[in-house]
């Protein structure tokens, strides 16, 4: 255990320690302000405070991690050897940076509570991040850092064990609507039909009836294949499926339609099932609450994890509201045109409420990589050096990688050539690792 000797036991400090020690470290650790206690202990230790007490393992502390609310913060990003950091504390604590600070600022969404510019959906845009302006956003740079930390710690006890984890994969199947053309209804495809002739799409009017008929395979569903890949894997998968009503946003099958509810629940045979929540239930309480009961009742089981349309996120709102309806998960946290880390981490961590300064029950895993950020590079080649890079990026510190694919990801449809093979290359990078359960 590692013994933090402090001049006060934060919320914010107990927070990141928590996460930079225990889930990205695996050591437990705990804090006092006694200096005798701090003397006492015989096993790993540091002081984390303005002065350094001794000879011990210290780190000067910023004070953000002792602030209540929000403050208008200078950051100041440098080079520090293989990646970057801010927070510069000087040479005379044992790391050069307050690496505990500058994880609680990017775990903490901090810059997401300060003005910025948001998309036109009315989301925090990878162009405003400390990450992306200063270069590091490809990089989970908490986990980095931690591993910096690890090893200066054990440069002073050489005799300490730390336990090591295992890089894994959680793939992410995001389903807005499960079909191109099945079960949408009388008015659905009459308007498809007025549509595919007014713009003289004439070969997807001859599928769209060739599949209503049964006659052609439905280019959404590929759920049999997804299925079968599973069963290739100790991975396993987690699809969300959008059962909301229909809306300018959201366009999926309706979730009264019983061979809808059938695939969903063969799904959940196999696979981990989840609710995309529908556009409008990110702002409204009673709808959200609406779209869970309606999915525990055909999964018949509680419902544990979500993920908001449109990967949209008002914080603190909409992880309040999750964490009123008892939801424990959340695969929001991303960027959908951005490959990268937009919480800095690569583990996952529990929602800290910088309104009420608490640690909420709210696991946040943080996707790293939408399939439509891969449409961006043209060949297959460049899209798997993408792919590569941030593999190895989390391979680099034992994390997990969590993509988000769609099902139409998985069609024919020439847009998504190649990306089934993209897909198996993310499977295979585990081949050389032991599956962590």
């Amino acid at each position: 255990m590692l013994l933090v000797y402090t001049h006060k036991i934060a919320p914010r400090l107990r927070y990141v320690f928590k996460h930079i020690c225990t889930r990205v470290l695996g050591i437990e650790v705990s804090f006092t302000t006694t200096i005798e206690e701090f003397i006492a202990h015989d096993s790993l230790k540091m002081s984390y405070t303005k002065q350094q007490l001794g000879n011990e393992f210290f780190v000067k502390s910023n004070d953000i991690l002792y602030e209540q609310g929000l403050s208008d913060i200078e950051i100041n990003v440098h080079d520090w050897e293989n990646t970057k950091c801010f927070f510069y504390i000087g040479e005379k604590s044992a790391i050069p940076f307050d690496i505990f600070a500058a994880s609680f600022y990017l775990l903490s969404r901090y810059e997401e509570y300060l003005p910025h510019v948001n998309d036109e959906y009315g989301r925090f845009s990878a162009t405003e991040s400390i990450g992306y302006k200063y270069g590091f956003l490809h990089q989970p740079v908490v986990d980095i850092w931690a591993y910096k930390f690890r090893d200066k710690l054990q440069s002073q006890y050489p005799e300490f064990v730390f336990p090591k984890r295992t890089y894994s994969i959680k793939p992410i199947i995001d389903v807005p609507s499960a079909y191109n053309f099945k079960l949408k209804g009388f008015m659905r495809t009459f308007g498809g039909t007025v549509k595919d002739l007014s713009e003289l799409k004439l070969k997807r009017l001859y599928y769209r009836y060739m599949v209503i008929l049964g006659f052609k395979h439905d280019p959404y569903d590929t759920f049999k294949y997804i299925v079968n890949k599973q069963k290739q894997t100790k991975y396993k998968f987690l699809f969300f499926f959008l059962i909301g009503d229909y809306s300018t946003y959201d366009k999926g099958i309706n979730p009264n339609k019983k061979k809808f509810v059938s695939l969903i629940k063969r799904v959940a045979d196999y696979c981990k099932v989840g609710l995309k929540a529908s556009y409008f239930a990110i702002h409204d309480p009673a709808i959200l609450k609406k779209e869970k009961l309606k999915m525990e009742a055909i999964i018949n089981r509680s419902l544990s994890a979500s993920r908001q349309s449109f990967s949209k996120l008002n914080l603190p709102e909409s992880y309040r509201s999750l964490i009123e309806l008892e939801i424990k998960e959340d695969y929001t946290m991303g960027y959908v045109n951005q490959i990268g880390f937009r919480a800095g981490s690569c583990t996952p961590f529990l929602f800290y409420d910088l309104d009420y300064e608490v640690q909420t029950p709210l696991k946040i895993w943080s996707y790293n990589l939408l399939d439509y950020t891969l449409l961006k590079t043209h060949s297959l080649l460049d899209k798997k050096k993408a792919l590569m890079k941030i593999i190895n990026e989390i391979k680099q510190v034992d994390g997990v990688f969590v993509p988000v694919f769609h099902n139409y990801t998985f069609s024919e449809l020439e847009r998504w050539k190649g990306f089934k093979e993209l897909f198996n290359i993310i499977l295979e990078s585990t081949n050389d690792i032991p599956p962590v359960e």
